[in-house]
């Protein structure tokens, strides 16, 4: 048996044991003959060889040997935050329940298994927060229509959109229609952005300048809405536009959860009081493989 089986075999072994929501694999690895009932995802962020330029170096072997050490220590680390990103992802996106989540990583011939506990992830903690206003499926329904608009766009373009969810009235009273509002006069069932047969006008429409409004309740009040409010001295992340910052200075005045997807490079936004709680690359989600 050879030393990734072996591995992999280990590590599903201790899923198991602990109960464990998921296996979340970072590297080249295959589960091989390995069952599991245990759902199984597959993440990729390719590394740099760590060993380049080293041999021609004028470095003795010792020094050689610890930069060596160092690097596979520095890539190890970085596939376990990537790992601890992505389980936080999935679990935003009602993939992969709260729990114990086993990483297998694989940095240039070196192996690593990590007990990821989701209740002490930094990103769960935040998305807690968010739902201390706006109920958890809301908010995992908008991530995922904002999700599927940075990786897919429309027609094959990309666009960008925001939602501001929650505290309607006063989020109303400080914006204006763009245009006609397409969700006037619409059914509560043809509006509601927990029923995904919505999601495609809901992408249709993101084209549209301005913002969604979205209730507590997961109704569509409005698309096509422009913010009326002072953005000055909003701090924000440069190179974002008008859009992201007046969806961060609403939620300043109002008690309103903003979430954004930037035109350039699909990165989705989460702001609060005014300021940025999180900003999530729209490659970090995994693929399940079983």
């Amino acid at each position: 048996m050879n030393c990734t089986q072996v591995v992999v075999d280990n590590a599903v072994r201790l899923a198991e044991e602990l109960k464990s929501t998921a296996i979340i694999i970072s590297g080249d690895i295959d589960l091989g003959e390995t069952k599991t009932s245990i759902p199984v995802y597959y993440v990729s962020r390719k590394q740099r060889n760590i060993i380049d330029h080293l041999s021609s170096s004028s470095k003795t072997k010792e020094e050689r040997s610890k930069e060596i050490l160092d690097k596979i220590s520095h890539q190890a680390s970085g596939k376990m935050e990537h790992v601890e990103s992505v389980s936080a992802i999935e679990y935003m996106m009602d993939e992969v329940k709260e729990g114990t989540v086993i990483g297998i990583i694989e940095s240039k011939n070196s192996y690593a298994i990590v007990i990821h506990n989701l209740e002490e992830n930094h990103l769960v903690k935040i998305l807690k927060e968010c739902e201390e206003r706006i109920p958890a499926e809301i908010l995992r329904a908008v991530l995922k229509v904002a999700f599927d608009i940075s990786n897919t766009g429309r027609e094959g373009k990309q666009i960008g959109t925001a939602f501001i969810v929650g505290d309607v009235e006063e989020v109303m009273i400080r914006s204006h229609q763009m245009i006609l509002n397409p969700y006037s006069g619409q059914e509560d069932g043809d509006r509601n952005i927990l029923d995904k047969k919505n999601w495609e006008s809901i992408k249709e429409f993101a084209q549209l300048d301005g913002v969604f409004v979205i209730s507590e309740e997961g109704m569509v009040e409005a698309a096509g809405r422009y913010l009326d409010v002072d953005a000055r001295d909003i701090p924000v992340e440069k190179g974002l536009g008008g859009r992201h910052v007046s969806a961060a200075a609403v939620t300043r005045d109002t008690v309103a959860i903003a979430v954004t997807v930037s035109e350039s490079g699909g990165v989705i936004h989460i702001y609060m009081d005014g300021k940025e709680l999180l900003h999530i690359e729209s490659t970090e989600r995994a693929a399940r493989v079983r």
